[in-house]
């Protein structure tokens, strides 16, 4: 994995949290968005943990840019919760979820390997109350565009949808529903298409943004 932030300091204590695990690496760090970039290139790691403010090239901006790459990794962005208001920029952007600068170093640990794994970091009740924060204030186009997207789908797929954005693995939905798992996986691939959403934190913005959700 990758270490951004602009602070030395903070990703030498990431860096000794995350190594002494054994069973994740820090491939490199970097002090800035640009540097970021660079050494996602360089170094392709499953996962970046991005911090928002830094000098030149911000969090948001490397978060779309790294995103955007072929075979892009994962991000978990950093958050002083209160005072960054990029973060569901940098949600809507493909980030996979966000930790709280504060948070305890094993939140930090699961919160990677959660992401590594393959899923959005949702779990943390403080992720609902920001996207629900956040959403709220959002543009009347981007309500407009999800409750077109709500009209077309299904009400089992709703059903999936408000499973999702509070935060529920596709085992618990799976037995919510009376389905198997592989099903509620096939229904969440073909929700992703219809609402044009890459990973289940974008899927989560719709979810508030559409009112399937209350903040």
């Amino acid at each position: 994995m990758l270490l951004v932030d602009d602070d030395a300091m903070v990703r030498t204590g990431l860096s000794m949290i995350l190594g002494s695990t054994g069973d994740i690496t820090v491939v490199g760090e970097a002090g800035d968005g640009d540097e970021a970039v660079a050494k996602v290139t360089a170094h392709a790691p499953d996962v970046v943990l991005m911090d928002i403010r830094m000098r030149r090239m911000d969090g948001l901006a490397a978060t779309a840019a790294v995103t955007a790459l072929a075979r892009p990794p994962k991000v978990l962005v950093l958050t002083t919760f209160d005072l960054d208001q990029y973060v569901f920029d940098a949600l809507g952007a493909g980030a996979s979820g966000f930790l709280l600068k504060e948070c305890s170093p094993q939140e930090i640990i699961d919160a990677v390997r959660v992401v590594g794994a393959g899923e959005a970091m949702l779990s943390p009740r403080a992720t609902k109350k920001l996207i629900g924060h956040f959403v709220s204030a959002r543009s009347n186009p981007r309500r407009n565009r999800a409750l077109h997207g709500l009209s077309t789908l299904t009400e089992r797929e709703r059903e999936i949808v408000t499973a999702v954005a509070q935060g529920k693995p596709n085992s618990e939905i799976a037995a919510e529903l009376h389905l198997s798992e592989a099903t509620v996986k096939t229904h969440i691939t073909r929700i992703f298409a219809k609402i044009n959403a890459a990973n289940r934190v974008q899927m989560t913005i719709f979810a508030y943004e559409a009112g399937l959700v209350v903040p």
